[in-house]
């Protein structure tokens, strides 16, 4: 039985992977702001919930996030600009994993695996950027790309067997996504929950600090 930490356990993505580990036969600790309390963007609700965990914990994975903030929709072009749109999304999509990771050498385990996973996306890559737009949402999300590749440099000098990733899901059908699955080919949660596991299952050592979509396969950065 293995020990999995969920950030965001009560979203669309993140109860449905709670559900898969649960059905594993793993134990599951979810967190989440509706359930729990834990604000991402606040760095004291941060230490709060994450200092007072019990590792180690074999896979660590930030499930939160958010297209739209405050219904502010991503941007389709660069005039649509707007500084607390922007800040709102480097808040949620980038600070706030950034302050779950600085936990990380308490939560794996020091002498054995454990995977720290954030659910990226694949608009985060510059090199696959190919029709712009969406800029306050990308630049986060290139942003939390950034921060896990940091991260991965740091955290393989004292947890040598540990991996720190960042993971595409895909389009996944929820209340986060709804209104722009006519745009692109979408999996319910449940299905991603799945690939998300297997994907993680597969990583070894040499995969830390590296962005993988659903299947496996590298992303560009």
């Amino acid at each position: 039985m293995k020990q999995i930490l969920i950030i965001g356990a009560s979203g669309g993505v993140g109860s449905a992977l709670a559900t898969a580990y649960a059905a594993r036969g793993d134990q599951v600790t979810g967190l989440s702001r509706s359930v729990d309390g834990l604000d991402l963007t606040d760095e004291e609700s941060v230490e709060a919930h994450i200092g007072r965990l019990d590792g180690p914990f074999d896979v660590v994975i930030v499930a939160s996030g958010a297209l739209e903030i405050d219904g502010a929709e991503p941007e389709k072009t660069i005039k649509s600009i707007r500084q607390k749109a922007m800040m709102d999304q480097f808040a949620l999509n980038a600070v706030g994993p950034a302050l779950v990771l600085r936990h990380a050498p308490d939560l794996l385990p020091r002498d054995g695996r454990g995977v720290f996973a954030v659910l990226s996306a694949r608009v985060g890559s510059i090199g696959d950027n190919k029709i712009g737009g969406w800029i306050s949402y990308r630049s986060a999300k290139a942003a939390l790309n950034q921060i896990i590749r940091t991260g991965a440099i740091e955290l393989a000098r004292s947890h040598k067997h540990s991996i720190c990733v960042a993971l595409h899901p895909g389009t996944v059908k929820t209340p986060f996504t709804e209104k722009y699955l006519a745009r692109h080919p979408a999996v319910e949660a449940s299905a991603a929950a799945e690939n998300i596991a297997r994907v993680i299952d597969g990583l070894g050592a040499d995969d830390t600090g590296e962005f993988f979509d659903w299947a496996g396969s590298s992303v560009p950065w």
